[in-house]
Order: C-alpha cells, then structure tokens, then sequence
C-alpha cells in the first residue's frame, strides 16, 4: 500500500507518496489538487494506495527534505527511490541528474553523454520526473544556459537556482555510470538572466 501525504507551508504545497521507507513520488505546487494529482500520475497504476491526513515520521522527515531543498539548503537523502518503475533510460537519466550538487546545473546535452539518448529525450524524461527536488530536474538547462522548461514555470526554477547559487567559479566534471556529466556553476544561469537573455 502506497500512502500519500501533503502539507502546505506558506503557499507551497509539499508532498510524498511512499511505502514503509521506500519514496515512489514526490511533488511540490501551489495548490493541494495539483499536489496529489501530480503524486497519482506518479505511482505505479497497479498498487493500491490511500491519502493519509496523517503523516509517518518517515514521511515528515521526506516533506521536511523537499522543504530544505526548495529553500536553497544543502541536504542528503539517506532514502530508496522506487525505480524500478521506471524504464531503464529513465532510470539512467534520475540517476544522473540526481547526482547534480547544489550551487551547480548541468545541461540537458551533457547528461545525454552520461546517459544516452538525445537533449530532447533528456527533457522528456525531466518532464515526468516522478522525484522533483529530490531529483534536481531544476539544476538541468539549456547549453547556452538559458533555464529551458520547468513544470512549475521558469519564474519557479529561476528562484530556486537564485537560492541554491553559492557563488562557484569554475566547470566540474563527475562520474556518472562511468560517464563524465559536465557541471557549469548556477551564476552562468543567473549572468545569463542579468544581461536579459533567459
């Protein structure tokens, strides 16, 4: 049984669907519909599931992450993604993307090279990302550093890169899957911005 869970802070909403320990959606959104409808298309359609008004404490800890996350903080999640679910180039591309630390993006190009696949497939998969902020779909843009798409809206994913920006200089290069995934520091997106061209 899947339980689903939201809570509302300020005017976000925030939400889990989860299993004992294991996360099979996440969600945040401005209205509490939208939360749970976007944690419904997220679960696989053969589990049974129920809202709960309650919240486990694993379930607290997960909403409390998202929170962090959203306010621009540097978290860990010490939880299970239910992957499984997903088809194997999904899976490849979460898995990459979620390996893409604060204070940095990546580009939809570069985590095609680590993954496979095409920018656009990329952005397909980063469209139904059933983890977001978990999964930092936010942290992937465009090669030229424009914000490229966010179901939330780029005024959404611009505020979020605005506070996870901790002022980084210089490119990285990470592992991905024995891959190298290029990381570009979150103040080109915002230099971008500055000179009107986001």
């Amino acid at each position: 049984m899947i339980s689903l869970c939201t809570e509302k802070v300020h005017d976000v909403w925030f939400g889990i669907a989860h299993s004992e320990e294991k996360v099979f959606a996440t969600t945040f959104t401005f209205k509490k519909e939208k939360a749970l409808q976007n944690l419904l298309e997220s679960i696989p359609y053969n589990i049974p599931f129920r809202y709960s008004e309650k919240t486990t404490s694993f379930a607290q800890h997960v909403l409390n992450l998202l929170k962090d996350v959203y306010n621009g903080k540097d978290v860990s999640f010490g939880f299970s993604l239910a992957t499984e679910y997903l088809s194997t180039y999904a899976k490849k591309v979460i898995e990459a993307v979620f390996l893409v630390p604060l204070g940095y993006v990546t580009s939809y190009g570069s985590v095609a090279k680590a993954a496979g696949g095409s920018p656009r497939a990329v952005g397909r998969v980063m469209a139904l990302n059933p983890f977001p902020l978990v999964v930092p779909c936010h942290r992937v843009v465009r090669s030229d550093f424009r914000l490229g798409g966010y179901g939330l809206g780029l005024s959404v994913k611009l505020e979020i890169l605005r506070r996870e920006s901790r002022g980084y200089a210089h490119k990285r290069e990470i592992s991905a899957d024995g891959e190298k995934l290029s990381l570009f520091p979150v103040k080109l997106v915002l230099k971008r911005l500055e000179k009107g061209k986001c």
